[in-house]
């Protein structure tokens, strides 16, 4: 057990590590001795998870859309704004997502990486779309998977905007921008009348999540704790 938990930090400080030089870079000028130097481990470690610069990447890339999003809602457009916030203010704070950006937008990565996670956040988008259709929550004109394509172009055109323009330091503020302006168009007016988009949700969405963070970590510390004593025990001599 604890070789397979050493085993997994490993992997994680290469892919954090990764990231940041990806990140910092881009994929062409990014080198494994960089990476290795970063995350502080030997060469062998390093191709023992991930066989080449492309696979690492990888790596990061599919790291975009296994970190977790938001609680379901009862809402699935109102989890729709949550997910967008939620990336938008980690998107700036973590360079695994900003370096899975990067990866999926760059012109030279279409051949290399196929869209990178542009088609799985355009999946993960029409399932949620689909969920609120089931519900009622969209107008009867409204197709999920056209609309999740245009939504997910209009997230990424203003994280580049904010980017080029502000270094994302207004990105909440334009994400909600972007929500404002199509949401009228797709939800039926009870809906959206319920729904809240203000750039002020961003900041309880994060302590949300981070909550919820904080206290699975501290059940899986303390179920750790509890487990010691049993394996302790199983490892004892008998008593007679």
């Amino acid at each position: 057990m604890a070789r397979q938990e050493r085993a997994v930090r490993t992997r994680r400080a290469i892919l954090e590590a990764a990231a940041a030089v990806f990140d910092e870079r881009g994929y062409e000028a990014a080198t494994i001795a960089e990476i290795l130097e970063r995350a502080g481990v030997t060469k062998g470690a390093l191709y023992f998870h991930f066989p080449s610069k492309q696979a690492l990447a990888q790596g990061v890339l599919d790291e975009q859309l296994a970190e977790g999003g938001v609680p379901p809602r009862d809402s699935k457009l109102q989890e729709m704004v949550d997910v967008g916030l939620l990336l938008a203010y980690r998107i700036k704070r973590e360079p695994m997502l900003s370096a899975g950006a990067r990866l999926s937008l760059g012109p030279e990565m279409r051949d290399v990486f196929c869209g990178g996670s542009v088609p799985g956040w355009i999946e993960f988008t029409t399932r949620l779309l689909e969920a609120a259709k089931a519900q009622g929550e969209l107008l009867p004109h409204v197709n999920p998977a056209e609309t999740a394509w245009v939504f997910c172009a209009c997230w990424t055109g203003a994280q580049m905007y904010s980017q080029a323009l502000t270094e994302r330091e207004d990105l909440e503020a334009r994400v909600t921008s972007v929500y404002q302006h199509i949401y009228p168009s797709i939800a039926t007016p009870a809906v959206l009348a319920r729904l809240d988009m203000s750039p002020q949700r961003a900041a309880r969405v994060v302590a949300e999540v981070e909550s919820l963070r904080a206290a699975e970590a501290d059940g899986v510390a303390e179920s750790a704790r509890a487990t010691e004593p049993a394996r302790a025990t199983a490892g004892a001599p008998a008593l007679r």
